[in-house]
């Protein structure tokens, strides 16, 4: 990610003027005459989004106006986007800039900025943002760098095909982010996860030439709490036997996105020195189609011990979780965070933008969603609902890992995590997207930094 904030305190700044209709006239009256002759001949009517260079005598920028909504204690029933000003990297020429006034929230201004300049160069040339801002007075811009640089990573994971990035290009991701950080690594591949009892995962990724794995790395004094993150690292999805139509699969490379977030979230924690003992599994596989592949109606036994009836093989991604957080969970760890790209019935429910997140901790719900307002980083919790944890019986196991009916389905997935999870003192599962469909402001289309922040920023509430 290139650099985005000016460090260079003796650079020229040209001033950004934040505009809403309401305000748009005193801005403009405290402008130099030629200036407001100019914006008011141009038409600028401060509608959110838009904005208007206004030149120097020598033809330069002396000013940028941007509008911005209203805020939205000013009109009932009103939203701002508080991520506006992430639409500035790709409005504004090459140069210096600074905030010459106070926009909604300048904190997550300055933050939308730097996500608004997030490009993916990978496979081809892209024009980077070649705008800087120097940091806003009052605001941490080395917590700000850090969400940034960690959203980068959560994008260029998801972003990046499946063809460069199976489970051993994620394995080796997740190698050098333990090692940049002194973290210790291992990894287990293949038949060795059936050695040591993850069969789970195995089923799942064995139909694939590309080994499954479960990535395994730990950081920080082993005496703080301990904090254990667990990401769905499926590197595509077909759908296995139950196949996925075409249209499905189109963007199934962001099937790895809770493990690309939760690699992300490691890397924030890592860099802040948080004062916790993190813990980070991912369990890496292909779902494929092959004749070894697992079946509808096959029974597994699970690391924990209860039996597990496939009800149907494109729900995977929650046997690659159940295995790893009965590992996880046999550490008693103080808090257990897995993140997912798990069920379309969260997308049906609450769209492309807004997680669902699940615990029983009323305390961690309530934090939760305070630092998801705070951070602009939405999430919206579900209630684990006790009467459908009877959908999930089987006839001949003790579970059923994909119940018939179509019912509630993000909740009941869910409840299937949950039955895996009993020593640890706090549990959050979030199922995410993990990808934008259209651009917004600071958030351009494609793979997604979700619920990441929110999380970081509450782990640095509570162990910072």
């Amino acid at each position: 990610m290139t650099a985005v904030f000016e460090t260079d305190t003796s650079a020229s700044a040209i001033p950004i003027s934040f505009v809403t209709k309401s305000s748009l006239e005193t801005v403009l009256s405290a402008l130099p005459g030629p200036a407001q002759v100019f914006a008011r001949a141009s038409g600028f009517t401060a509608k959110a989004g838009k904005h208007l260079l206004l030149p120097d005598a020598q033809g330069g920028i002396a000013h940028v106006l941007f509008g911005l909504e209203d805020r939205p204690e000013s009109k009932p029933g009103a939203w701002a986007d508080r991520f506006r000003p992430g639409q500035l990297p790709n409005l504004l020429p090459k140069g210096v800039y600074r905030f010459a006034n106070v926009p909604h929230d300048t904190r997550l201004a300055a933050l939308a900025f730097a996500l608004g300049s997030y490009r993916f160069d990978r496979y081809r040339k892209v024009d980077f943002c070649d705008a800087r801002l120097v940091p806003p007075d009052g605001v941490d811009i080395a917590d700000i760098a850090r969400m940034a640089k960690g959203a980068a990573l959560a994008r260029d994971l998801i972003n990046t095909p499946s063809n460069d990035m199976g489970p051993d290009e994620l394995a080796q991701a997740a190698e050098n982010l333990a090692i940049a950080h002194g973290a210790s690594y291992r990894c287990i591949v293949g038949d060795d996860l059936l050695k040591q009892n993850f069969p789970l995962i195995h089923a799942v990724g064995m139909a694939s030439p590309r080994a499954p794995r479960l990535i395994d790395f730990s950081w920080g004094d082993e005496t703080h709490p301990k904090i254990t993150l667990v990401g769905k690292g499926v590197c595509f999805d077909t759908g296995g036997l139950d196949l996925k139509p075409s249209s499905a699969m189109l963007i199934m490379k962001k099937d790895m996105g809770g493990a690309a977030n939760v690699l992300a979230l490691a890397q924030m924690i890592m860099d802040a020195k948080l004062k916790v003992r993190l813990r980070v599994l991912v369990p890496a596989v292909e779902n494929a189609v092959a004749g070894n592949a697992f079946r509808p109606l096959d029974v597994f036994k699970s690391r924990k011990g209860l039996s597990v009836e496939i009800g149907n093989t494109d729900a995977e991604g929650r046997l690659v979780l159940a295995d790893a957080l009965a590992l996880a969970d046999e550490e008693k760890p103080d808090l257990l965070i897995d993140l997912g790209t798990l069920t379309g019935a969260a997308r049906v429910a609450l769209g492309p933008d807004l997680p669902p997140f699940y615990t029983n901790d009323e305390r961690l719900a309530a934090d939760v969603a305070r630092h998801a307002m705070q951070e602009n980083d939405p999430l919206w919790r579900l209630p684990l609902w006790p009467p459908y944890d009877a959908w999930l019986d089987s006839k001949i196991a003790n579970i059923n890992n994909a119940p018939s009916g179509g019912f509630a389905g993000s909740i009941t997935c869910a409840l299937f995590l949950q039955r895996f999870v009993e020593a640890a003192k706090s549990w959050l599962h979030v199922d995410i997207y993990g990808w934008t469909p259209s651009a917004k402001p600071a958030r351009p289309e494609g793979g997604e930094c979700q619920a990441a922040r929110a999380i970081y920023k509450l782990l640095g509430e509570r162990y910072g």
